[in-house]
């Protein structure tokens, strides 16, 4: 088999995120199943996507081995040369029409993400890279205006439409150094998994890093709970947050943004003390943004995991 060509198959995962994005976006989430639990949740939508990325590629790359939330059996990853997609990460702010969702694509050869597209149909923001050539915004510039007030006589001027524009992450450059967490905003996810050990590792990892210090709290400024993996990894990308915490996804929700935050000077480590090389598939993440100076990242790593109540300990 001959070497992926990393470049073709970005472009094509582009595209596909953009006709994806078009479905979502017109799309009412119709019938609603569970499949876990109450908090875990699927649409017609979804499965409707994934069918149409699955059949996009397998026409294009008919050697390469899929691994798709709504289709796969195990959630394992081989080292085969796969595309690993979710086609609705966030179903649950879907179901809500709450618009922070997205579509994550990624290709893997030999356990290491390659390739990462996270794509927000609703805001039209559109993360992507490719190892070793950095990471980039594609976004509508957003010129500078104000709405019409009712009764005004403009409401129905022409509309400006918006050029795109492709900006290299982080958005500030050189990033920030890193301050530790009580200067932190990070992000963190509830999970469907809603007792037993997770359950109490996250709930009292939650207050470790909220509470006060005189109750030996780290008191970070605030804790964030969004509700896609994908778009919290491209928000660690962007600079927005310094860190995101995660136990219990799976990798068609974090290998896409894993490229995507490496590319921009980010890490990526397991989400318990010590785990510096996680696998994409092992469901217990430390995603950490740059910093000037790779002594502050280090130091949030180490501080981070101090914070953490107990250990992560996901099955398949």
């Amino acid at each position: 088999m001959a070497e992926p060509n990393l470049q073709e198959i970005h472009d094509f995962l582009f595209d596909i995120a953009l006709k994806a994005g078009d479905m979502i976006t017109s799309a009412n989430p119709g019938t609603v199943d569970t499949k876990k639990n109450s908090s875990d949740l699927v649409t017609e939508t979804d499965k409707a996507v994934e069918d149409m990325v699955s059949s996009s590629l397998k026409s294009k790359f008919p050697d390469y081995s899929f691994l798709g939330e709504e289709t796969s059996t195990s959630g394992r990853l081989t080292p085969a040369p796969t595309f690993i997609v979710d086609p609705i990460d966030g179903t649950t702010n879907f179901v809500h029409a709450h618009p922070y969702i997205s579509i994550s694509l990624a290709f893997a050869h030999q356990l290491r993400p390659l390739v990462g597209i996270v794509y927000n149909p609703f805001t039209q923001h559109l993360y992507h890279a490719i190892h070793g050539k950095g990471a980039y915004l594609t976004a509508p510039s957003v010129p500078t205006s104000h709405p019409p007030r009712p009764g005004s006589g403009t409401e129905n001027t022409e509309a400006v439409v918006s050029a795109y524009t492709m900006t290299k992450l982080p958005m500030k450059m050189p990033a920030p150094p890193l301050t530790g967490l009580k200067q932190a905003l990070v992000a963190m996810e509830w999970g469907n998994e809603r007792s037993g050990n997770n359950w109490e590792t996250k709930t009292e990892t939650f207050a470790s890093l909220a509470g006060d210090e005189s109750t030996g709290g780290a008191m970070v400024h605030s804790l964030r709970s969004l509700g896609s993996a994908a778009l919290n990894c491209c928000a660690v990308a962007r600079g927005d947050l310094d860190a995101y915490w995660e136990g219990g996804c799976w990798a068609w929700d974090v290998a896409a943004g894993w490229v995507i935050v490496e590319e921009a000077g980010g890490r990526v480590v397991g989400g318990n003390d010590g785990e510096l090389e996680p696998a994409v598939d092992s469901r217990r993440y430390l995603v950490v943004r740059a910093s000037e100076g790779r002594k502050g990242q280090e130091e949030m790593i180490r501080e981070f995991w101090g914070a953490v109540k107990g250990k992560l300990e996901y099955e398949y």
